[in-house]
């Protein structure tokens, strides 16, 4: 399998199957969305569009990066999304970094969201599918943050070679400058539990797609069968 690891300003065609890569936070969360029941999440361009989302259906929840702010039901942070129940929700999603990438691969035949929540899963997908080239979308820090090259290159190790180790790629992740930052206070909206569920690996058994659905970029999970099989007793 061929890989690319590129950042958003890299990208200058839709390639065949991209893998857009936010650990801290943007698809992390999406996965617990999913976990505490929500249908499907929709990806928002500004946060002028998630509003006006929200205000056209007042039952969708929706969700920012940093501080609470009017208009808005809860903010981006795994810890505290997995006390809300969004059994059958909508939730729209505005970040800085993961959902902006999410959009400009939109265009892709393919177009998975992932973490380390959702890892294999998401490599998992990537084997089914048999994919000749992938590329992965390093969404932080204009493709430079580490959490989430790490992740994507963990991913892409793991679509190749099934028994891979993540601690290595967890330690980098773990070093992050994202990390420090969440740990120490520097960002808003943040829960104390927040790094340590993103450095979680494999906690869901879902992949997620993006898809365009009427215009919107709507993100749905997707089982993977051997992942949520129960060993026979």
């Amino acid at each position: 399998m061929d890989t690319r690891f590129l950042g958003i300003a890299d990208l200058v065609e839709a390639p065949s199957v991209a893998v857009v890569v936010d650990v801290m936070r943007a698809f992390t969360v999406a996965a617990w969305a999913f976990a505490q029941g929500a249908e499907k999440i929709v990806l928002a361009e500004s946060l002028d569009e998630a509003l006006a989302l929200k205000s056209r259906h007042p039952d969708w929840v929706a969700l920012k990066d940093g501080p609470p702010a009017p208009g808005f039901d809860t903010v981006n942070s795994p810890g505290l999304l997995r006390s809300i129940d969004l059994g059958g929700r909508t939730v729209v999603q505005k970040t800085t970094a993961g959902t902006v990438g999410a959009l400009a691969v939109k265009e892709a035949p393919l177009v998975l969201c992932a973490s380390f929540v959702v890892a294999e899963a998401t490599a998992q997908l990537l084997r089914t599918r048999e994919s000749d080239s992938v590329t992965f979308v390093v969404t932080g820090e204009d493709g430079q943050a580490d959490e989430d090259l790490a992740c994507a290159q963990y991913i892409a190790r793991r679509a190749t070679e099934a028994g891979t180790d993540a601690a290595e790629f967890l330690r980098r992740a773990a070093e992050s400058r994202a990390a420090a930052e969440l740990a120490e206070g520097v960002r808003q909206g943040v829960h104390p539990d927040d790094v340590a569920l993103c450095l979680e690996v494999d906690r869901f058994p879902f992949a997620m797609v993006a898809t365009l659905e009427d215009s919107l970029m709507v993100l749905r999970p997707r089982a993977m069968a051997s992942l949520t099989d129960e060993d026979p007793v």
